[in-house]
């Protein structure tokens, strides 16, 4: 019989980061990385309705990323 090898997918992680990343950066950095993930979620939001997004689900992440930063931002006050 043949052995089955299992091959790992190598998967593109987009905006998953623990809370304590968030929490370690600067005000200044935080402001720039939500400025980069609106930019992002705007070029989401136009492919998606142009019917280019093939993983919808990355428009939910984007989301939620958006909202640690904002969390974090709010937090750093």
């Amino acid at each position: 019989m043949a052995e089955k090898k299992t091959v790992k997918k190598e998967t593109k992680t987009t905006a998953k980061a623990p809370k304590a990343v968030h929490s370690a950066l600067s005000r200044d950095a935080l402001q720039s990385k939500l400025t980069d993930l609106k930019k992002e979620a705007m070029n989401l939001r136009f492919q998606h309705a142009a019917g280019q997004l093939p993983k919808s689900h990355v428009i939910r992440k984007n989301r939620r990323e958006i909202a640690r930063v904002k969390t974090a931002l709010g937090a750093s006050n």
